[in-house]
């Protein structure tokens, strides 16, 4: 009986072990995807209401985009972060990882997706579901383009 406890302790210790060197090798990439150069730099704006959205989109040699959003909603903190994904057609699969006012031990991550229309992004608004604390679109559940809060237009860049 003793055995049997010290190998599920074994065990769960290696899986423990597994996890870690994954995401490790998930923040490698991440930061080698920031050090690319951009081959080309996209500002957007959109409104709504009282809200505003501020986006930078930064695409690089392999055709990944990374960049900056902020997130400035009517009587909510301020969302500011990262974004990172690619195009899939004219549509732009990415996460936004941010952290929400000024609690900056939280960052959240959602996933996000933009239609493409001429100089014109639309913010999609779709069923998000969340397994193994990541969360995604939920497959074969369409994600609305027309009837949306954000749509955003190119503005010139602003350096930092």
């Amino acid at each position: 009986m003793k055995n049997l406890g010290l190998f599920c302790l074994l065990l769960a210790c290696i899986g423990f072990e597994s996890c870690k060197k994954d995401q490790s090798q998930k923040d490698v990439e991440a930061t080698k995807a920031q050090a690319e150069k951009p081959i080309s730099t996209a500002c957007y704006k959109a409104f709504y209401e009282n809200d505003t959205i501020d986006l930078r989109i930064n695409t690089l040699k392999n055709g990944k985009i990374n960049g900056d959003m902020i997130m400035k909603i009517e009587n909510m903190p301020n969302k500011v972060g990262e974004i990172t994904g690619e195009f899939r057609g004219d549509t732009l699969f990415a996460d936004y990882s941010f952290i929400q006012g000024t609690n900056d031990k939280v960052k959240f991550k959602n996933p996000m997706a933009f239609l493409k229309h001429g100089n014109e992004l639309n913010l999609g608004s779709g069923k998000i579901e969340t397994y193994l604390g990541k969360s995604y679109f939920v497959k074969d559940t369409p994600i609305e383009f027309e009837k949306v809060k954000y749509k955003f237009t190119t503005v010139d860049c602003v350096s930092k």
